[in-house]
């Protein structure tokens, strides 16, 4: 696809390969096709119900109708932008365009139930909830789980790979590699459980939320059960109790899940990027890629660089939405229409980074050899484990040395310990046999408690 020049966004131009599949949905285009989605279901869930005198329509009219929406296109997004330079209205526009596929069809006879009762934002907000629905269920929530599947299967890969833990940045108790990848998964699974309870929201209710103009219209109807089955029809949830636009706290809670998501996927990218500087992982080398302008010999890490960026930017997106949704004066206003139209481009960068991750853990491989190195030259780190058994064997009464804690601070703090200094100092302990052996036998490698095991926990945590 060529794209023109004046693309303003880089998720247009540069990178519009990757997020091209929200654009099905997120776009002008794809709010405009649910527009015409949600105007034309209306009109035959009022037929279906002989409203007004009307007759149920044939099913091949129904069939005809929502072929309209099944192929729209080019042609019905030209003449949307023809309706709108006169109506400078973007869902009066819709309307006409209903109206003209009825004449088209020889159905003049229901045209006055077009948008029949109907407020621009009973079209807006239901269509919106479809196209969210949509974008998120069907394009950014698997390209979330393929991110969280590659961590699980790298945990699984990595699961008894010992090496130095580094709190504070300080070396610290010995992990897994493997068990560091479950707690990524772990973390970002718990936001797609989050996910699947998110609800979808409508409204349709007419200008105020009250129903004013369809009661007029028919009395006799019993309007809130019938907004109710139309919203529902269409698999979203309905919202009874709103002013004139839906209160949009549906959209809120799912931005700040995907913001909260985003915020761990930048841990994720800002870890292994750590990683890679230190040496634990090589990046495998691309066919014809150049990490340097100038340095032949460097790989750089852009895959987690490129996530990072883009994930901050998809937080400022989405958590303005979030924070600016929520809020209309009074009854109405339009400060919701012009944030909602950057919908796409807060999931757009967010997709565009799980593209980058689920890419850059394609292309790292573990360097055991580093890691073992490096746990051998930290045995200060076994203080931790000396000093605890010796609590325990004081306890037990095997022991009478006092302040184990004060006694391993002055061994190892702040120096390099050998693993020589170490079997010396644990030989000359006051403690029962079968706890000196086992601290005799104890390396920086083996010192991992059950890291491998908590790994098989990413199958079993509910």
């Amino acid at each position: 696809m060529t794209l023109p020049p004046q693309v303003l966004s880089p998720l247009d131009g540069r990178y519009h390969a990757s997020v091209v599949e929200l654009g099905e949905y997120l776009s002008e285009a794809g709010l405009n096709r649910a527009r015409v989605h949600v105007e034309i279901e209306w009109l035959i869930f009022l037929t279906e119900r002989s409203f007004a005198g009307s007759t149920p329509l044939t099913p091949d009219d129904v069939a005809r109708l929502r072929s309209f929406v099944a192929n729209f296109g080019q042609p019905e997004i030209d003449a949307l932008a023809a309706y709108e330079v006169v109506t400078r209205h973007d869902v009066k526009a819709v309307e006409y365009l209903v109206r003209d596929k009825l004449s088209e069809l020889g159905l003049e006879r229901i045209a006055e139930l077009t948008h029949f009762a109907c407020t621009s934002e009973d079209i807006n907000n239901t269509s919106y909830a479809l196209i969210v629905r949509d974008a998120v269920t069907r394009v950014w929530l698997p390209a979330f789980q393929r991110v969280i599947d590659k961590l699980a299967s790298l945990a699984s890969n990595f699961a008894d790979d010992a090496m130095l833990a580094r709190t504070h940045g300080q070396p610290a108790t010995p992990t897994t590699m493997g068990k560091e990848f479950a707690v990524y998964a772990h973390r970002l699974s718990r936001i797609v459980r989050q996910l699947d309870g998110v609800e979808f929201l409508a409204k349709f209710s007419g200008a105020t939320g009250t129903f004013s103009a369809h009661v007029v219209a028919d009395p006799d109807q019993d309007w809130l059960s019938l907004s109710r089955a139309f919203v529902t029809s269409l698999g979203l949830s309905h919202n009874p109790l709103t002013t004139q636009i839906e209160s949009h706290d549906w959209q809120a809670e799912l931005y700040g899940r995907i913001s909260h998501a985003n915020r761990i996927l930048h841990n994720v990218a800002t870890d292994i990027w750590t990683y890679i500087s230190m040496g634990y992982f090589r990046q495998i080398p691309q066919a014809g890629a150049t990490g340097s302008s100038t340095m032949p010999h460097k790989i750089n890490p852009i895959r987690f660089e490129n996530a990072e960026a883009n994930l901050e930017l998809s937080c400022a997106v989405l958590d303005s939405l979030a924070s600016t949704l929520v809020t209309s004066r009074l009854q109405r206003d339009l400060t919701d229409s012009t944030t909602q139209r950057n919908i796409g481009v807060g999931l757009g960068h967010s997709l565009l980074a799980l593209d980058n991750i689920l890419r850059g853990l394609g292309e790292i491989d573990l360097d055991r050899n580093l890691l073992s190195a490096d746990l051998d030259m930290n045995w200060e780190v076994l203080g931790e484990a000396i000093q605890t058994v010796i609590r325990a064997e004081v306890v037990a009464g095997r022991s009478t040395i006092s302040d184990p804690y004060a006694l391993l601070k002055e061994l190892t703090r702040g120096k390099r310990v050998s693993a020589e200094d170490l079997a010396s100092f644990v030989a000359g302990l006051e403690i029962g046999d079968a706890a000196k052996l086992r601290l005799a036998h104890l390396t920086p490698q083996s010192y991992t408690g059950i890291a491998a095991q908590l790994v098989n926990e990413l199958n079993t945590t509910p």
